[in-house]
């Protein structure tokens, strides 16, 4: 299937001869949903990119994008790789440091905004550079110019740029760079990923075959389009002949599932953990018998892994449990989830345990914007799935793994090399062509990739031992307590951990207890808050190694998040930040005259006794 498409905009002739619909792409605009069918997709693609032939524009000029999921941005996406232009999109949420440095480097011409607040954030940064030539906006700003004024010039000037649009087509080569994505770097300054046409295609044909689904379903893109995961499962989407509908804020996802019931969409593992959060804050609503069902059911799907065969007992049980419990979870999601994709960072396997069993299967799947992107994804196609690793290797895509534990890439979807950086691009490519992606893991069964920790990470203890941090945080975080955590120790006894608590649950929990407060700056210091989080420490630390246990820690006041500096766009740990940001916490959890907290508790075992009449309990719930 789809050796027609060696170039991201066959797409647009693939999904008219094959899987034409009205409903291609779909967005929201004054709360109503509207579409554009394939042929319309098409059409305006081709306007768009005869429309910048007409502003003057040659192969391999770059224009920027800076925008939420909107269809409009496929237009420029599309129109921009049949041009022979290099697509730039940018994230909506930076600083303008990173905007300046960002649009200097790549050499933009044009830009291309979604709304009056970044046409207005980013106006007098591209004035001040002064090589953008025009700020274009998708929405309608009052004194800006507007992507429809493009669209109508390549509509009036068809007959001047059709013939010269078709040759530039036909002379884009797979080897062609489409695109230039910015890393958004946890240290240091973004390096510019030069992904070819060839990137991208060899690896969304890949993964869309991990998976049935196709025209007769409907999917929804929440995350970044301007993220390499995103748009590509985006081709994978259309490519397959989905209906893709975009969601511009974050806000209303929910409201979108409800109203699109998607079959599949993309995720992040904290999104996931919210729906969780979610759907444990529903049980604890209910009372009596209802509660106890509610809470025997969500401890049922610990037994969750995929193809395994269930004995009797456990299959009644969980059919019970499903006709109780599971189908709510489901209807809360539209009733139509079959697959959840999530990457990003790791996903608790306790979440793919509840969400599996429920029957909609969140499949983890890991990669980099340097290997566009996807390495690994498990993949129900081939019944290849395996809870807590991130799938099989990719088809066409090989894995090895260095003696140092990093791992080694190679294939046809690795970049073309950092952009200006011949250097820092020889740094992780090696002479035989392996990329080195700083990620430590290994093949478990030989078979499913399991990511440990990031190389550069793992720091080592003053007694010489070292310590995968990503790991001892993805634990801490399974606690309802803990939103993030940062593991710290570097040359030091022992290792320690600050923590920023799950301020919505703490604040219930606290009000629950007859805890007050008048701030979350006083309710750090709470006693009663302290000592819980220690219990929950206690109970992580069973599962260390001696040397990783975290035998103090300190709760900080703030949420961390992209905007406050501490998380990167995609969620990731900026861990320089926050160790300046809390050096003073630290210097003082390592002086020599630190409480010890030490978190070694002795916890009482909890015995539930879940042996029900079921018939008792039908009766019961149907009152």
């Amino acid at each position: 299937m789809g050796n027609d498409v060696k170039r991201t905009f066959d797409i647009l002739d693939w999904c008219e001869s094959n899987y034409p619909r009205e409903d291609a792409l779909g967005g929201k605009a004054n709360g109503k949903w509207y579409t554009y069918s394939t042929s319309e997709y098409k059409k305006q693609s081709h306007y768009f990119a005869m429309g910048m032939l007409a502003l003057g524009l040659q192969k391999e000029d770059k224009v920027a994008t800076v925008t939420v999921n909107r269809p409009e941005w496929n237009f420029v996406d599309m129109g921009l790789a049949m041009a022979g232009m290099v697509h730039v999109p940018i994230y909506p949420t930076i600083g303008d440091e990173e905007y300046r440095y960002i649009l200097e480097h790549a050499e933009a011409k044009y830009l291309i905004v979604g709304e009056k607040k970044l046409f207005e954030k980013l106006k007098p940064i591209a004035d001040e550079l002064g090589t953008v030539k025009q700020i274009y906006t998708f929405e309608k700003v009052e004194g800006a110019a507007n992507f429809q004024e493009i669209i109508d010039l390549g509509k009036e000037q068809e007959a001047q740029w059709k013939g010269a649009l078709e040759k530039i087509k036909a002379s884009i080569t797979p080897e062609d760079i489409a695109t230039l994505i910015y890393t958004s770097g946890t240290t240091g300054v973004p390096k510019g990923v030069m992904l070819s046409q060839e990137n991208l295609v060899a690896n969304f044909t890949a993964h869309s075959k991990m998976h049935h689904l196709g025209k007769d379903h409907r999917v929804i893109s929440f995350l970044p389009l301007c993220h390499v995961y995103e748009r590509s499962v985006n081709y994978h989407f259309q490519y397959k002949g989905m209906g893709v509908y975009y969601v511009g804020n974050l806000g209303q996802i929910v409201s979108a599932i409800k109203e699109v019931k998607p079959h599949m969409f993309n995720s992040v593992p904290r999104l996931l953990e919210r729906v969780y959060d979610g759907f444990v804050s529903k049980g604890k609503e209910l009372k009596g018998i209802k509660r106890a069902i509610y809470f025997w059911a969500l401890s049922l799907t610990r037994h969750f892994e995929y193809n395994r065969k269930y004995n009797l007992f456990l299959k009644l049980q969980i059919k019970l449990a499903d006709k109780l419990v599971y189908s709510k979870w489901r209807e809360a999601l539209g009733n139509n989830i079959t697959y959840v994709v999530s990457g990003g960072a790791a996903l608790q396997p306790r979440i793919a345990r509840v969400m599996g069993m429920a029957g909609m299967y969140t499949l983890e799947g890991y990669g980099l914007t340097e290997t566009s992107p996807v390495i690994a994804v498990n993949n129900p196609a081939l019944g290849e799935m395996k809870v807590g690793t991130v799938g099989p290797v990719l088809d066409g895509v090989e894995v090895k793994i260095a003696d140092d534990g990093e791992i080694l890439c190679k294939g046809p979807s690795i970049m073309r090399g950092y952009y200006k950086a011949p250097d820092l691009t020889a740094e992780v490519i090696d002479e035989e062509g392996w990329f080195h992606t700083g990620d430590i893991g290994f093949l478990d069964e030989g078979k499913y990739l399991k990511i440990t920790d990031r190389k550069k990470e793992m720091f080592k203890m003053s007694g010489g031992k070292y310590i995968a941090p990503q790991m001892i945080e993805n634990k801490l975080k399974e606690s309802f307590f803990i939103e993030q955590a940062m593991v710290i120790g570097e040359n030091e006894k022992f290792a320690s951990a600050l923590i920023s608590p799950n301020f919505e649950y703490l604040h219930d929990w606290c009000s629950e207890h007859k805890i007050h407060f008048r701030d979350n700056e006083e309710l750090v210091q709470k006693k009663a808050v302290n000592t819980q989080l220690l219990k929950e420490v206690a109970v992580i630390n069973k599962t260390l190694g001696q040397h990783e246990e975290i035998k103090r820690f300190r709760l900080v006041c703030e949420e961390w998040t992209p905007q406050t500096g501490e998380l990167s766009p995609t969620l990731k740990l900026k861990r320089n930040y926050v160790a300046k940001k809390y050096q003073h916490i630290i210097d003082e959890i390592y002086s020599s005259k630190a409480g010890n907290g030490n978190g070694k508790l002795k916890l009482p075992k909890l015995k539930v006794n879940l042996r029900f009449d079921m018939n008792e309990l039908l009766k019961k719930l149907k009152e």
